[in-house]
């Protein structure tokens, strides 16, 4: 499991994104659909169309990392595109759950799990 900082923070990039993109495909899609900095040290999360594929890119401070999962069977529970909705951002906690194959529209925060300011 990837190890997240206090300060990390996570985006899921809304829609299908092609897979076969490499280092360079992923951060150019960071920078000009996300407005971001892939080397920021945040994590983005991209989807295949189908839904049972993932790739994470983060920097580390030294350079990119490409993480990716395969679902053999089932898929990801993935926003698509609505509106001007391009990213999603996450909580540690909703990316541990992503991954584990838990459908976050149906999970719900409760009012004494954390305060929001």
């Amino acid at each position: 499991m990837i190890q997240l900082g206090p300060a990390t923070r996570v985006f899921l990039a809304a829609g299908p994104t092609d897979m076969r993109k490499g280092f360079d495909g992923l951060a150019d899609l960071v920078r000009h659909r996300l407005a971001a900095d892939p080397l920021n040290g945040h994590l983005y999360l991209f989807c295949n169309r189908r839904k049972n594929r993932l790739k994470i890119l983060c920097f580390d401070g030294s350079g990119l990392w490409i993480c990716s999962k395969l679902l053999q069977k089932g898929s990801f529970s993935w926003p698509g595109l609505e509106g001007d909705t391009l990213s999603v951002t996450l909580k540690p906690e909703e990316l541990a759950m992503l991954l584990g194959g838990i459908e976050l529209e149906r999970t719900r925060l409760k009012d004494w799990w954390r305060r929001c300011a």
